[in-house]
Order: C-alpha cells, then structure tokens, then sequence
C-alpha cells in the first residue's frame, strides 16, 4: 500500500516522441551492440530499431524510422511524429490506478470497474472522464443508471465543472435511463431551477435511447456518437452499469454487445472503455465472469480488517494486458476538486491522535492520550478519523498523464 497522500493531477499529453526516447517502462537506455544506432526510436511507430533503419530528410529535420514503411507513414502525415505510435498508452489520471501503472494503460483497453456497493465507484467514473477532458478529449458517457442531469451533477458536486465541455460538444452523454420514466412531463414539472438548467444544458449534449433492450440501437447511437466527435486514438467511453445492462438482456446478448464493443471501439478505433459493475452476491455471473474477454480488471472494495469499526475504500488493479501491473491495494477517499486522494490509513489515524494529544497537552488535560493502545480511546470520545486530511501543501501530485 503506498504511504503517501497524492492526488494525481496532471493532465496533457506528450506528443511526438523524439526518435532516442527512452523505452517505456524506465528500463536501460543502453544502446545495444551491432550498429551505430542501436537503442534509438523510430520518429513514427516510437518502436526501437533493431537494424540500421531508414534515415529522411524532410524542411531541415532528419528523421530515423525502423523501416521503409514507417518512413513512407511518416512523409504520409506531413513528418507529424504525432501522428503514429497506435500502441501508444496514456496515464488513467486517477490516483490509484496510476500508482499501480508506471507505463500507464494502452489506448485500446476494454477495463471492467468491479466494486462494492458503497467505495464511490461513480466519482471514479467521472474522474476517469473529467481527466479526458482535462488532457483535451472528448468522453462519451453510456448511462444506464442515471437521468442526464444527475450524471452533471456528479461532476459537479466534485466541482469539476463540465457544462463548457458539454456546450462545445467534447463530452457527450448516451441516455439510456430516461426511457423508464412513465410521465417525463411531471418530472419536468417536479423540477426547480436549478435542475431545470442542468437538463437544458445537457439535452443538447445527449442522445436518448428509446428501448435500451434493443443493444442494436445503443451500439448504434453510441458509434453516431464517436463519429462526430472524430474519436479514433483519443477519447474515453465510460459505460456507468454493466450490472444493469444485464438486467435488461438475455445473458449471450449481453455477452456479445461487450466483446462487439471491445472489437468495434477498443480494438477499431483504438478507444478506452471503462464499464462498471457492482458486485452482489457471489459474484460469479455477468459482468464478473468476463475476465477472459475484458483487457483489465479494476476491484474496489471495502476493508474492516485495517482500522477497527472503520470501513477503509482501496482500490487495485488486478489484470490489465500489455503493460507493468503493481496489483498492490491503494486506499483512497475522494476530495472535491481534487479527486481520489490515496493515504495510509494506520499512519493517517497515528497522527490524528497525535495532534489530539498535543491539544490535550495544551488544554492542560492528562498526557494518558500518548500511552493508550492504538486503536483504543476514551468512553464516548469519537475515534480518531482515518482519512486524506492534510491540507493542499501535503498532498503530493502523481505523474502527469502522457503516451509511453
């Protein structure tokens, strides 16, 4: 478990990378023997050349590429070392998922979120969003368990302000909820002002789903969605309850509209997917039985075990192909403004007590608060609270978002 407090903030992405960069995951940058530019990158697919590669010249820039067909890509996109590296990976955003991900996670990745009722698994969906949207993507959001509104008020109740993006069209919402209202009419009326504004503004920015039994229709509204948006390479879809897809399907339609998403936008265009899903029972039937089909898997659970009478939320990630995965638990509670904040939560609860028995100290009380066992306190006394307390100048900020 780490033991340092961060929120991870940064956004943007690096573009480009020159042709020497180092390799991804951190490792030696030793040229290897056999030629002269052994340990360079090609300028287009950001792959090492194992040969003597292809050297262009194009307005005063050279260039190396591993081979005549990515210096042909190259001169195709106008010399934009932007342009290629497919494979390329990118930082989630979130502070916990980043701290298990030193090489970030690949662009093409179907994850599935699993968690238990009550670890916030909705702010960490519109954290994995409002990231997107911070490094200049555009997001769809597939929801299946809230009206339009209430997924923007989400956002804002961790004061991530979304209405510009949904103004301009960068994040857009696939409504799949709003289909179960008997009167629409009478929640209109029922709304008050504020409410009635959320609605205005995302109505323009949503595309409501009639039937979303019919997974042919929300596979289609969903990929009109993409679409208009140009979102090949860059972008997120957050798909809000796959635990809820299934309610409304027969198991092998539900099975099938996974694996033709993952083949149609991961795989296709190249396109994260996060889905969640809520663990209930024994967890053993869809969506937690797709763990050979999904790319990777996030769990989020709560812990009795750490700190008596205190329910600690942590978050891992168990699998997630094609990259260094630290599948360590990270506690983690969320902060407005700030998103997830992970802490150590036995070194969080030692120093509230602490500073408790500093102010005893000061008030003239009994020092008897230094010598008590840990995890005890006086009768009727409030334990000490076990969370990310420390003030902004505390926190230390995780690594920025960028492509490996």
């Amino acid at each position: 478990m780490t033991d340092e407090r961060r929120s991870t903030a940064g956004e943007g992405e690096r573009g480009g990378r020159a042709s020497s960069a180092p390799p991804a995951d951190g490792g030696d940058t030793e040229p290897e023997s056999g030629h002269p530019h052994a340990g360079e990158r090609c300028a287009f697919c950001e792959q090492p050349i194992p040969t003597e590669g292809v050297e262009v010249t194009a307005d005063g820039e050279t260039y190396r590429c591993c081979s005549e067909a990515c210096a042909d890509a190259l001169a195709g996109a106008d010399y934009d070392t932007t342009v290629g590296g497919g494979h390329r990976r990118v930082r989630p955003g979130v502070a916990a998922l980043d701290s298990s991900l030193p090489q970030g996670f690949p662009r093409n990745a179907f994850v599935l979120l699993a968690g238990e009722a009550g670890v916030r698994d909705r702010a960490v969906h519109a954290e994995l969003v409002w990231r997107a949207l911070q490094r200049g993507e555009p997001a769809v959001v597939v929801s299946f368990q809230e009206p339009p509104a209430s997924v923007v008020q989400q956002f804002l109740t961790l004061d991530w302000n979304v209405l510009p993006y949904l103004e301009s069209g960068q994040l857009h919402i696939v409504d799949c909820f709003t289909y179960r209202l008997s009167d629409r009419d009478r929640m209109f009326d029922r709304m008050d002002e504020w409410n009635a504004h959320l609605y205005d503004v995302a109505t323009d920015a949503t595309t409501t789903i009639r039937d979303p039994s019919d997974l042919g229709e929300v596979r289609n509204k969903l990929d009109n969605a993409l679409e208009a948006r140009d979102m090949v390479d860059e972008g997120l879809v957050l798909i809000d309850s796959l635990t809820e897809l299934g309610t409304l399907v027969q198991p092998v339609q539900a099975y099938d509209f996974v694996k033709d998403l993952r083949a149609d936008v991961s795989k296709g265009r190249f396109v994260s997917i996060f889905a969640g899903a809520t663990i209930a029972g024994g967890g053993e039937e869809f969506p937690h039985d797709l763990g050979y089909v999904v790319d990777g898997i996030v769990e989020m659970r709560l812990n009795e075990e750490i700190i008596p009478d205190t329910l600690i939320k942590q978050a891992r990630i168990r699998k997630l192909n094609g990259v260094l995965v630290i599948p360590e638990w990270h506690a983690y509670e969320y902060t407005s403004g700030l998103g997830m904040v992970t802490f150590d939560p036995e070194e969080e609860q030692e120093k509230t007590r602490r500073r408790r028995a500093a102010a005893a100290r000061e008030n003239g009380e009994s020092g008897a608060a230094d010598t008590r066992e840990e995890g005890e306190h006086r009768q009727g006394e409030t334990p000490a609270p076990v969370g990310p307390e420390a003030g902004p100048d505390e926190r230390k900020p995780g690594a920025e978002a960028r492509d490996d």
